[in-house]
């Protein structure tokens, strides 16, 4: 008989090994570890945006991006309708161009068009990166491109290095601004083999998380030249992103920062380990085949609510949680669940979940 919803959080909280992500202390150690890290530091409040801890932040994630300039924000969405807006204003044109899986068009009720009356163009295929090709086909002027990397909603995937250059140069043959929604960038710097700033060298702006792979309470920062980032910091106050405090929520993020980034390497190899068991396993595909990012999607020829009782019998008996959510696919029958590759995977070798993946795919 399927497990209820309490039954299963209980079941998921007693076992011993769970694969997905990283390790997340409660908020009584997060919180115990975050004041001995301010203490150590001689942290103080910002006020308002201004203040050392915040202002030194800015400039170490501007420098890793290598741009002029940067500002934290509270949330991904804020920068991201932010930079949409300022690149609409500076073009005088309320339309922009986005990959048909955008954070934008699937995550946020429609908030570029309910606020700031932003038509959006969707560009490329939902299952793949955007590339030179697809913007090509747009016929519609735009004020700028919002180029996801990696796109999550497709396993991760990022773009060749050469195709990704191909965008950039018709890009700036059109002098069309690129946005980079950078929330996953910290993970794609192992499969290009280059540092951030080079990655993000071709886009006029670039968003990323502080809490995506970095691990911190929340937030964002945005970037780009100092012109662009002081359009960026009289757009947040007016949206009352300018918190009077954002102290907890930036030293979260920056007493990790360091050990995550040098962390990337290692879960991106053990990646495509994985992927590299799972292949030819009967009834499960790995999307992509070879990963570009610590991160997959995981597709099984059975439906959700079945591998759901299989995966809650698989940790009654091995004590190891496989997959969270599992959501049916477009092909009847089949269902697929994201795995993100954090240091908890680092404790796992393939001997000993392969036999239990093998038993999740087939039954």
């Amino acid at each position: 008989m399927p497990l209820t919803p309490d039954e299963r959080k209980l079941l998921q909280q007693q076992c011993r090994h769970h694969i997905n992500g990283f390790h997340s202390p409660s908020p009584a150690e997060q919180f115990r570890a975050l004041a001995d890290w301010c203490e150590a530091h001689q942290v103080e409040h910002d006020n308002y945006g201004s203040g050392e801890l915040i202002e030194h932040f800015e400039q170490k994630i501007a420098g890793l991006l290598g741009k002029p300039a940067a500002v934290f924000m509270p949330s991904g969405v804020m920068a991201q309708l932010i930079a949409a807006q300022i690149w609409a204003e500076q073009a005088g044109l309320p339309r922009i161009g986005l990959h048909p899986t955008s954070h934008l068009a699937l995550h946020e009720e429609q908030a570029h068009a309910a606020l700031l009356r932003l038509h959006a163009v969707p560009v490329g295929d939902r299952l793949r990166p955007m590339t030179a090709a697809d913007l090509a086909d747009v016929k519609q002027a735009l004020a700028c491109l919002l180029v996801e990397l990696p796109i999550r909603e497709a396993g991760g995937q990022l773009p060749a290095w050469d195709e990704l250059m191909a965008l950039q140069a018709l890009a700036r043959q059109r002098q069309l601004p690129l946005h980079m929604d950078g929330a996953r960038l910290w993970e794609s710097r192992a499969y290009y083999g280059k540092s951030y700033a080079d990655i993000a060298a071709g886009f006029d702006s670039v968003y990323v998380s502080t809490y995506k792979g970095l691990g911190g309470i929340a937030g964002a920062v945005l970037a780009g030249d100092a012109g662009f980032v002081a359009q960026a910091r009289l757009w947040q106050r007016r949206l009352g992103g300018t918190l009077v405090h954002q102290s907890p929520m930036i030293a979260s993020a920056a007493m990790q920062l360091d050990a995550r980034l040098a962390l990337m390497d290692a879960l991106y190899q053990r990646t495509c380990s994985l992927a590299q068991g799972l292949a030819g396993l009967p009834g499960l595909r790995v999307n992509p085949a070879t990963p570009h990012t610590n991160m997959l999607h995981l597709y099984f020829d059975a439906e959700p609510e079945v591998l759901q009782d299989r995966r809650d019998a698989i940790a009654k008996d091995s004590g190891i949680w496989l997959v969270n959510r599992m959501r049916p696919t477009d092909v009847p029958g089949w269902s697929y669940t994201e795995l993100y590759v954090g240091d908890r995977l680092l404790e796992i070798d393939n001997a000993t979940l392969i036999p239990l993946f093998a038993q999740l795919a087939q039954g």
